[in-house]
């Protein structure tokens, strides 16, 4: 059955929420006589009578303000996830880190041989409340689409007796990433209440600095290698395959970053007096910058993409994600794509080379007519397996030598102006690597057991996403293998304005962690 028809089971046809509440004592009768691992229908039924709790849960979460920036806003977080963990009987521990420290939680099982490690991230992106549609993004906020295609709030209450699956809540990290670890805790409950047990130890690790990079994960992770030791880390974030179906991630990009600047005069000067005679460090910036890819966005740096040749299999799997291009082009308001790749999930297999942004003196009404004294670049490039983010950088700096720049890693010196007609400061840092899990391990053919099992065919399968999360770590530490369980809807506006869950996709995803929780482990 369709959880988005928003529908009960065939054995419970026309009960309404309230009546179903009365019901549970009769579901755990229901429950208790049945296997410990519950059917689709079993699943859905369990959903069903829990989910509203859980929209409690996440509103509750949503309303405590988390940008990492602001270390003063983390603590309650860090409390409000502590008092969850014990109010469930789990152990919690903070792991310094000497900043933001990261929280690890535990719950052993009875007889239980093997461990299963969970991430989250409880911080999030950093809100401008002026290009929000609603007062106050740290407020849970239920909206319906009206026939313009806009959102206007509605009542929460109405939740209580109605429910829409398109009907969405918007506020900061209701989907990335408090919304995942709000169903986490819903399908906990209700499987805890029915008397169901998983049969593997489970670890729980809390980020609350994944969107400033995780900068102190790394060193953690080593540092407390037997604390969080397990036999494989499932990932609680990010969003589905465009198309909504449940989805399984095997891996994910990683990000490193370089910040380029370059020199005219030493102050702005008089256009009319300097320019023809002053070079514009804007121009020699975007001369540089147009000369590391071609007219078709591939990056012509030598040996920028080595190591990457995809098999006809590997071909075939990425051919299987149900992929739109039209739609994606569509949706993006693109009349061409950059041909790094064939396709959508094959550019994403490659490392990225992106400009995120640049800047030189003034725009619009603070236009001035000068000669700009420098020109400022911020490129962040995206990892794939087989990329040494050391080896790119060199490669790159190569190329910017060959183009006749003079390097510095500081502002240079009356001397270095003098003697090099073109510079260029370069910096350069890599938060994390990527990582990938064969499709065919132990661990994909478990979780797509337990996902068919939930729904009834099996899940669309990433071989690598293009975003990054800072999971290498702990492959690399721990020696283990991840794969990432998206559950929120792929237009939930992570790191934008509006961020938002959609109810469907909450009610999916509780019912997806129950079924992972449930899935004997192999």
């Amino acid at each position: 059955m369709n959880l988005d028809e928003g529908g009960l089971l065939p054995i419970f046809p026309k009960i309404s929420s309230m009546k179903k509440l009365i019901l549970l004592p009769v579901l755990g009768i229901f429950f208790n006589l049945s296997a410990q691992t519950p059917d689709q229908s079993q699943l859905e039924t369990l959903t069903e009578a829990n989910w509203q709790r859980g929209i409690q849960l996440l509103n509750e979460l949503v309303s405590i303000p988390n940008d990492a920036y602001y270390p003063e806003q983390i603590e309650p977080n860090i409390q409000w996830c502590e008092q969850a963990f014990a109010s469930r009987g789990w152990t919690s521990e903070r792991l310094d880190t000497g900043g933001i420290p990261l929280l690890l939680s535990e719950k052993k099982q009875a007889g239980a041989t093997k461990t299963a490690l969970f991430y989250f991230h409880i911080d999030g992106q950093a809100v401008d409340r002026s290009k929000w549609n609603q007062d106050d993004p740290y407020q849970p906020t239920l909206k319906q689409q009206r026939a313009d295609a806009t959102w206007e709030i509605i009542p929460m209450d109405r939740l209580k007796a109605e429910y829409n699956p398109d009907w969405r809540i918007y506020g900061r990290s209701t989907s990335d990433d408090k919304g995942p670890f709000a169903m986490f805790l819903t399908a906990w409950d209700a499987m805890i209440e029915q008397g169901l047990t998983s049969d593997y130890h489970i670890k729980i690790i809390l980020d609350f600095e994944e969107e400033q990079g995780s900068p102190r994960l790394p060193a953690a992770v080593v540092q407390y290698k037997e604390k969080l030791k397990a036999d494989l880390m499932l990932i609680m974030d990010g969003p589905r395959h465009t198309s909504n179906l449940p989805t399984l991630s095997y891996g994910a990009r990683g990000i490193s970053e370089l910040f380029l600047t370059t020199y005219g005069p030493k102050l702005p000067q008089h256009s009319g007096h300097y320019g023809n005679y002053a070079p514009n460090p804007a121009l020699l910036m975007s001369q540089l910058l147009a000369s590391m890819k071609d007219e078709e966005g591939r990056v012509i740096i030598p040996g920028f993409y080595d190591g990457i040749n995809l098999t006809d299999t590997e071909k075939a799997i990425l051919q299987a994600v149900p992929d739109d291009e039209i739609a994606i082009q569509k949706r993006l308001g693109l009349g061409r794509t950059d041909k790094v790749g064939q396709t959508y999930q094959e550019s994403i297999q490659y490392p990225s080379l992106n400009i995120r942004g640049m800047r030189s003196a003034w725009v619009g009404p603070e236009a001035r007519t000068i000669v700009p004294d420098l020109a400022v670049a911020e490129l962040d490039m995206r990892l794939v397996p087989e990329s040494d983010p050391e080896r790119l950088f060199g490669l790159i700096k190569d190329h910017i030598r060959n183009q006749g720049f003079h390097i510095v890693e500081k502002d240079p010196t009356d001397e270095e102006r003098m003697s090099n007609p073109k510079i260029v400061k370069v910096n350069t840092s890599i938060s994390y690597q990527a990582f990938r899990t064969p499709m065919d391990s132990p661990t994909g053919a478990w979780l797509r057991k337990a996902m068919s099992r939930a729904f009834g065919q099996e899940p669309v399968q990433i071989r690598i996403s293009g975003g990054s999360i800072p999971i290498s770590p702990f492959v690399d530490a721990l020696g283990i293998p991840a794969v990432t369980i998206p559950t929120v809807n792929a237009d939930n506006n992570q790191h934008s304005p509006n961020e938002n869950i959609r109810l469907g996709n909450y009610k999916e995803g509780i019912l997806t962690i129950l079924s992972v929780l449930t899935e004997p482990i192999y």
